[in-house]
């Protein structure tokens, strides 16, 4: 009887983990997707105004964020792989073990499903495609971001879900 129990206990807290793993399905897909058809509908290098501060744009980063040794001969690829990967081993240790805490959890698989999102581009086309580029203009000088895509975003609002999380939790101790 108790092989039971501990059967279904086990089942139960794996279950519990799905949710999360969903959410960055989903981080990963919509990633994929836009970036697809960013490179079938858009040349190399191309912007297409969309607003007065927005563009969508074409364009290969072999670094990683803000280009970050996108100048290097091509190791960066697989550092940044693997750096990505053992990122998601340990993000889904942390799920398994935060089953709990809804926002940590929801946090977490933000940034997992945009690691992951941005991996597949790298092993694959051995750059990350980035596509959102905005800018804003104040009294003459403009000041611009670098592109990004939606797994960056992702890997960002994560990031803010963490922050946020982490001040909830200690405005209750």
């Amino acid at each position: 009887m108790s092989s039971a129990l501990s059967d279904s206990s086990t089942a139960l807290r794996r279950a519990r983990i799905w949710p999360w793993l969903l959410v960055a399905l989903f981080v990963v897909t919509a990633d994929q997707f836009t970036k697809r058809l960013v490179r079938q509908d858009l040349p190399l290098d191309s912007s297409l105004p969309i607003t007065s501060f927005f563009n969508l744009v074409y364009i290969h980063n072999p670094g990683a964020a803000f280009s970050f040794l996108a100048a290097q001969p091509g190791w960066q690829r697989w550092f940044f792989t693997a750096l990505s990967l053992a990122a998601a081993a340990f993000i889904l240790w942390l799920l398994h073990r935060n089953r709990g805490k809804m926002l940590f959890s929801l946090a977490l698989a933000f940034i997992l499903g945009g690691a992951l999102g941005n991996v597949i581009d790298r092993v694959f086309w051995g750059k990350v495609t980035d596509f959102l580029d905005f800018y804003i203009t104040l009294h003459g000088q403009q000041w611009h971001w670098p592109a990004f895509n939606l797994a960056d975003s992702a890997i960002f609002i994560g990031a803010v879900l963490l922050i946020l999380d982490e001040l909830r939790r200690s405005r209750t101790r």
